[in-house]
Parts: C-alpha cells; sequence; structure tokens
C-alpha cells in the first residue's frame, strides 16, 4: 500500500555498519535479518556502530546547516535555477513538501530505530563482560537523547517512540507527544547514559570518538540550558569543566584540521573517515565555491553555507577565528582573484569528491564555557564573576582583548555579548538559529535585518519550528497535525 510506503519514517528497516578495530569505520552492511542478528555481544557491537552511522546522515548532522545557519542573519545558500530548497529556509517561505524537512524527520527515526532495537533486545543476551552491555545501552541512549534534542528543537511536539517498531502497521499509533515530554525522555536518556558512560581517557586510542560521560553531561547541560533549567545546566557543565580531561586548543584553527582529530577540545564530533569507503564529510567540497575547479578544493564546490556580509562584519578586528572559518576571495586556475565569501573552516584534500577527513563538531569545550557562562549569568549577573572567567578564556583564545564590567554593566548587555561570542565562536557549526531560539532573540535579530536577508514575510513565534513533512500529515490525520502558519 502507498500509505504504508510513505509512513515508513517511523519503521524504517534498521542497517547495521560494519564491524572493525577502529569503530569509526561504518560502512554500512544491508539488510541483516533480525531474527538471526542481536544474539551476541559483537552483534551488539556492530549495532551500536550502526547507531553512530545514523549521525552521518543528511537528516541528522549531514546538513544541520541548513537549520542551524541558512535560516540566520550568518549564511545563505546557493540558488540555481528552480532549485529553491535552501533558499526556502533563507527566506522563510518554506513549504510542507521540502525535501530536507522531510530528510530531518526520516533520517532522524531511522537513527531512533537503530537505538530503540539495541534497547528492545539487549537484556535478553548475556555478555561475558557486563559492563560492556552497560556502556552500549548507554551509547544507545546518548545517541536517541541527541537525536530526539534536535527533533524537538526542529519540529516542536514529535512522536516519542521508545521501543522496537517490528509491524508496519504499529507506527499508526504514534501521534505528537508535547515537547515538554519529549524533553523529559532526552534528560532521562541522557542521565541514564552519564552513569554508564566511560570517562575519554578510559578509551583506546580505536575507540575515541564514542560517547563519553562528559559528552552526555554537555549534551544534558545543553537540553537544561534550553529548557532555561539555568542552575540544573550549570551542574552539569561544571563537571565537564571540573573532569579537567578537556581544553582549548591553542589555536582555534587546529580544532578543525583532518590530521587532528577527537583531540582536547573535541566533547564529541560526529566522526567521519576519507578512503572511499562511503564514510566521509562532504562538508568540504559542499562549500567550497561553486565553478571554481579545483582552486580552492579538489573536485570543486557546491557554493553552499555562503558567509553573509554582516557575518564578515561581526568579527572583531583582530579576531583570529575570522580567517580560519571564512574567506572573502579565492585564486583561480588562471591566476585571477575572484570576489566570492565562503566557509574554510572544514578545509581537506579529497581523494574523490566529497571524501574528506573532517569531523564535525557537535559539542566542544568552548562551547561548554560559554554555556556555563552563559548559566552563571541567568542565575545572577556577578560583575567580573566566574562567568566573566569563562568568556575570557575564549576570547583570548581567539586573540581578543578580556571583557569587563566596564563594558558589559548588567544581566542584558551579557546575554548580547554572549550572543557575539557564540556567534563567532561557532560559525558554519550549524548554531546559530538554535542560540537565537532559546533565548528569544529569533524574530527580533531576523525581522531587523530582513530587508538585507531577503525575508519574505514578518516573522512570528509560529516561525520558530519547522513545518512537519507533509506526506506524514497525509497518512495519518488523526494523529499527526501540522504546525501552525504552514
Amino acid at each position: 500500500m502507498k500509505t504504508k510506503k510513505l509512513y515508513i519514517s517511523l519503521i524504517l528497516a534498521i542497517f547495521f555498519s560494519a564491524c572493525s578495530k577502529d569503530f569509526t569505520n561504518l560502512s554500512p552492511k544491508s539488510d541483516i535479518a533480525t531474527t538471526n542478528f542481536y544474539n551476541t555481544a559483537d552483534d551488539f557491537k556492530t549495532a551500536v556502530s550502526g547507531a553512530y552511522g545514523s549521525l552521518q546522515l543528511g537528516g541528522v548532522f549531514g546538513n544541520i546547516y541548513v537549520f542551524g545557519d541558512i535560516t540566520t542573519d550568518d549564511t545563505w545558500p546557493s540558488v540555481s535555477g528552480s532549485v529553491t530548497d535552501q533558499d526556502q529556509f533563507d527566506k522563510f517561505y518554506l513549504i510542507t513538501t521540502n525535501p530536507f524537512i522531510l530528510s530531518a524527520w526520516n533520517d532522524s527515526y531511522k537513527g531512533i530505530s537503530r537505538c530503540n532495537a539495541i534497547l528492545s533486545r539487549i537484556d535478553a543476551v548475556t555478555f561475558k563482560n557486563d559492563d560492556l552491555k552497560k556502556q552500549y545501552k548507554a551509547e544507545a541512549k546518548f545517541i536517541r537523547g541527541l537525536i530526539y534534542f534536535n527533533l524537538v528543537r526542529i519540529f516542536g511536539d514529535v512522536p516519542l517512540v521508545l521501543s522496537e517498531i517490528s509491524n508496519p502497521d504499529q507506527g499508526y499509533q504514534f501521534g505528537r507527544n508535547p515537547k515538554a515530554e519529549v524533553y523529559t525522555q532526552i534528560e532521562k536518556d541522557l542521565t541514564d547514559a552519564i552513569d554508564g558512560l566511560k570517562a575519554k581517557t578510559a578509551y583506546a586510542s580505536t575507540d575515541l570518538g564514542r560517547a563519553t560521560n562528559s559528552a552526555a553531561q554537555a549534551l544534558l547541560g545543553k537540553v537544561l540550558l534550553t529548557e532555561h533549567k539555568y542552575t540544573d545546566a550549570a551542574v552539569q557543565l561544571k563537571k565537564v569543566i571540573d573532569s579537567q580531561i578537556y581544553s582549548l586548543l591553542p589555536s582555534y584553527a587546529d580544532v578543525f584540521k583532518a590530521n587532528n582529530k577527537n583531540h582536547a577540545e573535541s566533547v564529541f564530533d560526529v566522526q567521519y573517515k576519507s578512503g572511499s569507503i562511503g564514510e566521509g564529510n562532504s562538508l568540504p567540497n559542499s562549500f567550497a565555491p561553486e565553478n571554481s575547479g579545483n582552486a580552492v578544493i579538489q573536485f570543486g564546490g557546491a557554493g553552499n553555507d555562503r558567509p553573509s556580509t554582516d557575518l564578515e562584519q561581526a568579527y572583531e578586528n583582530g579576531d583570529l577565528r575570522k580567517s580560519a572559518s571564512m574567506a572573502t576571495f579565492y585564486i583561480n586556475a588562471s591566476g585571477v582573484r575572484v570576489d566570492y565569501y565562503y566557509c574554510k573552516k572544514y578545509w581537506d584534500t579529497p581523494a574523490v569528491a566529497n571524501d574528506n577527513n573532517n569531523n564535525f563538531p557537535v559539542i566542544r569545550y568552548s562551547d561548554v564555557l560559554l554555556m556555563y557562562a552563559e548559566c552563571l549569568n541567568e542565575v545572577g549577573y556577578v560583575a567580573d564573576g566566574d562567568a566573566f572567567k569563562n568568556l575570557n578564556l575564549v576570547r583570548q583564545r581567539a586573540g581578543l582583548p578580556i571583557k569587563t564590567s566596564a563594558e558589559i554593566s548588567n544581566q542584558v548587555s551579557f546575554r548580547l555579548a554572549m550572543e557575539q561570542e557564540r556567534r563567532v565562536e561557532f560559525a558554519f557549526e550549524g548554531q546559530r538559529w538554535f542560540d537565537l531560539v532559546r533565548t528569544g532573540r529569533a524574530v527580533t535579530v531576523l525581522n531587523s535585518k530582513a530587508t538585507q536577508i531577503g525575508i519574505k514575510k514578518t516573522l512570528t513565534d509560529a516561525n520558530l519550528i519547522f513545518p512537519i513533512p507533509q506526506s506524514q500529515v497525509d497518512i495519518n490525520k488523526n494523529k499527526i497535525i501540522q504546525n501552525p502558519g504552514y
């Protein structure tokens, strides 16, 4: 039936990833029969690798920039002919059949289904090492919590599916759970994950990149911050700081180098591996200038996520992050300068197109420091207190002078300073939109720049979440109701 095929987003067949000595080798196996799987610890090792692999999907983190960057004053998309899928995000004339919307929904539930299969089956299997079973369960809960965090911020109320779906008809029973229930489950998943995950220092080099207890604490801190639970968020973020496992790299540019992965600043990254095995990162080619040939990167670029003039001007004089993050021109094959703004943060040298070795940062230590500073300020502004200390650690690494209470004299001005700092620290990392929404500033900031951005309507709070894919509404009209305004 056509409807069953469409509703497959909640009951997608699970594809697992190949095991190897390095868990980041996530190339997929096809169609493993579940009746012959989930029987051994090695089976679950493979299944957990498959859950991590789902984070690479376009609708999870592969195209997170479309939601987190393109929607803001930071970047804009390349528009080719009638292809306006990203332009709809940039100018806010989104339609409910937009493929990025559908991908975000389908790919997220694909990842959730992989986690649910692990969690639904693992207790029935005997492990020689009970700590390993505990770790695999914790990793699945961490990944599920992370994916649901993206989902609830993108769509608002979403179906909360917490067990394996084995029959397509089961999918029709799931409606949209209130976002408060979704956040409660995310908090539970991450709290459980903290208890079962290892510290980064406890992993062998081949396992670096797996979720750690600090990654779960940092993510839980971000979730609680998003819910405006500032005191609770500060507790989790302070634990990461107090672990003394993480630190800012001396050079901002080194944070993103393909040959410097899972370093001291990396709290959690989506893992990629080049080598023509289907696990390479496509962003360096995607972001390089279109029609530039090999002048910027081998195999050319698509011109996506182009920096705005407004973003360029947001960098203070002397900010070392600017030259590490973006460029304003390149020299073409004829030796001619071409004025063109583009993101260079993820540059690499691919062996084949879209096969780069960079990881994608989800939470960096600088994020932990700035989130902690934000929490402290929201609990209560203290002139030149610890919030200033953490803000200034990030600024000093960027080559900038510290900020003091002489410049930031109250809680409101500290919020604006934090907004500015996060904008330039995390440019092109898919964070700007979610920051503006979290702080209640998205409508004000973007409407004030409507003309330069080209927004096609005055934004309201209805625009703070995106439309549910039309196919989901059509299939299950009694359960899935479209968001207002779409």
